[in-house]
């Protein structure tokens, strides 16, 4: 069965404490319920874990070629400036996609760029928890023989 990994970045572990007028969901457990109930129609497994550090984000990719079809990937903040992490992408030898939970384009502009997006291979923005729903079901689609 194909395996696909969903990585949260930093503060993510939050959602539902705060800002949730731009963050609507619950929580991140929520999302990842979801993930995983669109896995299960799909006939896919996805892992799912969100991490403080970008280091761990890091380390994480680095076990992903091998192991996985696909990644999802939402780096929070991390996406408009780490340049590690834009080269980890490259380093998983498999698809990577971009999502974010808020529609980034309606937000400040220092939101409007992401040094990751490039080297994805697409960017979901502004549909709650769906966008990592979206991701998965793109990252099936694409990996299909």
């Amino acid at each position: 069965m194909k395996r696909f990994l969903s990585i949260s970045g930093p503060n993510l572990n939050l959602l539902g404490q705060r800002k949730t007028s731009i963050y609507k969901e619950a929580s991140l457990d929520e999302i990842h319920s979801k993930l995983m109930k669109k896995a299960t129609e799909l006939g896919v497994e996805v892992d799912c874990v969100q991490f403080n550090s970008e280091g761990d984000i890091i380390d994480c990719m680095q076990t992903v070629p091998g192991k996985y079809e696909g990644v999802i990937l939402n780096a929070g903040a991390l996406a408009h400036y780490s340049y590690a992490l834009r080269s980890a992408i490259g380093t998983m030898l498999v698809p990577c996609v971009e999502v974010f939970i808020s529609n980034v384009y309606a937000r400040e502009d220092f939101r409007h760029k992401s040094v990751l997006a490039d080297v994805c291979v697409g960017v979901i923005s502004g549909f709650g928890a769906n966008s990592y729903v979206l991701a998965l079901e793109a990252l099936v689609n694409l990996v299909k023989p």
